[in-house]
């Protein structure tokens, strides 16, 4: 997707038949389950199936034409040790009809991708602190509900998750334990990944943005970091030549 799109803010004529751009979203939707690294165009695609305009379907051919060239890429899956990492990020108050930032993780198992998402967060973050933070404590939800389906299956995780994000605030926030009027409007999340730090389900460590693998799925972002970012994900095309 074009950086810095202006889709949500958009005055082109809308479509004289939204029902193919409709049609058109649905379809990509599902793509998503093999293909992680369009996630954040169709989140941002998504949100103007009731009114679809010209520049809303410019963008989805854009994601088409992407697709065409590269129709053998997919998750590559390999046997590894089954270790999860975990990174998080957010875009803060990028919604600029609403100003809510949005929250991207993904998680590998064996440096196999195995969970991913991009989402609009239900409240305004007030900093961007605070916006990361949110992030991190989806992503440890995350986390635990992969632990225990892997527990489920007799795998046992001795170590804790690391959890990489590259707010150096945020990391503060999640190692001191001390309230103050900074922190306590996000004081119920601040519980949450501070008694799982405790336990020892998550290790929370922080990684340059450069590195950062969550930063593909909430934001637009060039050509070159974008394929850079999809070399790390664990995206394959088979059919490449060697």
């Amino acid at each position: 997707m074009e950086q810095h799109h202006r889709l949500s803010t958009s005055s082109s004529d809308l479509l004289t038949d939204p029902a193919k751009y409709r049609r058109l979203i649905g379809r990509l939707i599902y793509l998503t389950i093999t293909r992680p690294e369009i996630s954040y165009s169709l989140h941002i695609l998504a949100q103007f199936m009731q009114e679809p305009r010209q520049d809303h379907w410019d963008a989805a051919i854009r994601v088409l034409r992407y697709l065409k060239q590269s129709p053998g890429h997919g998750i590559f899956l390999r046997p590894t040790s089954l270790k999860l990492e975990a990174f998080s990020d957010s875009d803060w108050a990028s919604c600029p009809l609403t100003r809510r930032s949005i929250t991207g993780y993904f998680i590998m198992l064996g440096g196999c991708p195995v969970s991913w998402k991009t989402k609009k967060q239900t409240t305004v973050s007030r900093s961007s602190a605070e916006a990361e933070y949110r992030a991190m404590a989806a992503t440890v939800s995350e986390v635990i509900w992969l632990r225990n389906l892997l527990s489920s299956l007799e795998v046992k995780l001795t170590t804790p998750t690391p959890l990489f994000c590259d707010n150096q605030a945020a990391l503060h926030i999640a190692a001191n334990p001390v309230f103050h009027e900074r922190t306590k409007h996000i004081e119920i999340d601040y519980h949450f990944v501070r008694e799982h730090l405790k336990s020892s389900v998550v290790a929370t460590d922080y990684l340059p943005t450069r590195l950062q693998l969550a930063d593909i799925f909430t934001k637009a972002l060039g050509c070159d970091r974008f394929r850079f970012l999809l070399s790390k994900l664990g995206i394959r095309d088979p059919h490449a030549p060697t």
